[in-house]
């Protein structure tokens, strides 16, 4: 028997309301991960539907990322639905422990926003934003001079609310549910959601310091990827950055799959020192996002957008239907703020360096393989992320689970330096050292 009909029975007269109950159900804990769901002409008899409007129903389900279809193991709940973000496989933070798995940037280094403020409040004084104004010309103006000067072809611009605003416009603009995506694995826990949220497929690419490995771009192609996203630097969590060499790999692979749409995510500008050697161009459909989150602070949600005029035609004409235009005195924020230059890349880049790079040496000390080559995280591989967490949250530390960012790569933890103190580093190294390498069970206790 069908664990669905042991828990949850399938009722409703339309494809709509078989969807719409089915979801409740997995919301509500009725029907759970990885449960099996009956045939169609099974369905269509339990509902008593016709076999289409079963068959429209699941259609429904799949497109909203809450089931899918398994090959011969049938239609199944999605072992992690997407209703469900991976940010809340979650860890409770006792009071006194030191929370190092938030991954958000040191707020000693970002810069005031008091003048910038100010500048762009004296600006819509003069001159406010109305219905049907255009983006702002002195943002657009430096974005452009910014991205040619790191070597990004001359393209169109956008402004969006942040990287995940503009890549789910532009996947939703051209891939299906059930399409094949290359994602980064480990990669970004938020993009993982979006791709599940879509219905879409994730074709996993391992990757190294150098950023993903070309036998698994080639890979990933080969199995039909339709899309292919790729961050140039600070990659969240592992802390790659595609170096020259690796791009050029890259591009080769790329530029065989002309049809493949690219998308670039360059959000380590503004706290990353290392070149960009973008991908931008290589294929005839592409964008590279820009986002001003860590440079300047994730409440100020801005990303500038590149990319081919056809893609950015469909990424403004799904905003213009939703949220319309980014607020203008964000814009000109953002334009005091580089016009000005409040950040000083290569300090804070620095300042991020020597916390990454002195626990990622202290950990190789201890005979603890990590990687961290930029960026806020370090990435730490351990046998049992559970018992891992358990023992450092007894030593006073919190580390976010890998399974947050993970598709198929072994267990691990991810570790945002940000909060952490020269100091710290050497206890941190020999706890997250005992934690990877646990003496005996009773350490856990």
């Amino acid at each position: 028997m069908y664990f669905v009909l042991e828990k949850y029975r399938i009722t409703g007269g339309t494809a709509s309301e078989i969807a719409a109950g089915v979801e409740a159900a997995v919301s509500e804990g009725r029907l759970a991960p990885g449960a099996a769901l009956p045939p169609v002409r099974e369905l269509a008899a339990l509902a008593q539907v016709s076999p289409n409007t079963a068959a429209a129903a699941y259609r429904l389900l799949r497109e909203r990322g809450v089931v899918e279809t398994a090959g011969r193991r049938g239609t199944r709940v999605r072992p992690r639905p997407a209703s469900t973000a991976r940010e809340d496989i979650r860890i409770e933070v006792p009071p006194g422990v030191r929370d190092l798995s938030k991954g958000n940037p040191d707020p000693a280094l970002l810069p005031s926003l008091h003048e910038a403020l100010a500048a762009a409040a004296r600006a819509h004084q003069e001159r406010p934003a109305m219905y049907g104004t255009d983006d702002d010309e002195e943002l657009l103006a430096l974005a452009g001079a910014r991205l040619r000067g790191d070597g990004v072809p001359v393209a169109p611009l956008a402004i969006t609310s942040g990287t995940l605003d503009a890549v789910e416009r532009v996947l939703g603009a051209y891939l299906r549910p059930g399409d094949a995506i290359a994602v980064e694995d480990p990669g970004w826990s938020s993009l993982l959601d979006l791709v599940a949220a879509l219905g879409l497929r994730p074709v996993p690419m391992r990757l190294d310091d150098d950023g993903p490995l070309p036998g698994e771009l080639d890979k990933a192609l080969r199995a039909g990827a339709r899309a292919v996203v790729i961050t140039a630097r600070a990659q969240n969590p592992s802390g790659a950055a595609v170096t020259a060499e690796r791009a050029a790999a890259l591009r080769e692979l790329l530029a065989a799959h002309p049809g493949v749409l690219l998308v670039e995510d360059d959000h380590g500008d503004g706290f990353v020192d290392v070149s960009l050697h973008p991908l931008a161009g290589t294929t005839a459909r592409w964008i590279l996002v820009r986002s001003t989150a860590k440079a300047f602070g994730p409440d100020l949600r801005l990303s500038v957008i590149t990319g081919d005029p056809a893609t950015l035609d469909r990424l403004r004409g799904r905003q213009r239907l939703a949220t319309g235009w980014v607020s203008h005195l964000l814009q000109r924020a953002v334009a005091h703020l580089w016009r000005t230059g409040a950040v000083d890349t290569a300090a804070v880049a620095a300042s991020y360096a020597e916390r990454r790079d002195g626990l990622v040496a202290a950990l190789a000390e201890r005979g603890v393989r990590a990687q961290g080559r930029t960026g806020l995280n370090v990435w730490v591989p351990v046998a049992d992320e559970a018992a891992a967490i358990s023992y450092l949250l007894a030593r006073g530390w919190a580390a976010a689970p890998g399974a947050r960012n993970r598709v198929a790569t072994p267990p691990a933890l991810r570790l945002t330096v940000s909060p952490l103190w020269p100091d710290d580093i050497p206890p941190l190294a020999d706890d997250l050292a005992a934690a990877v390498r646990p003496p005996s069970r009773g350490r856990y206790g």
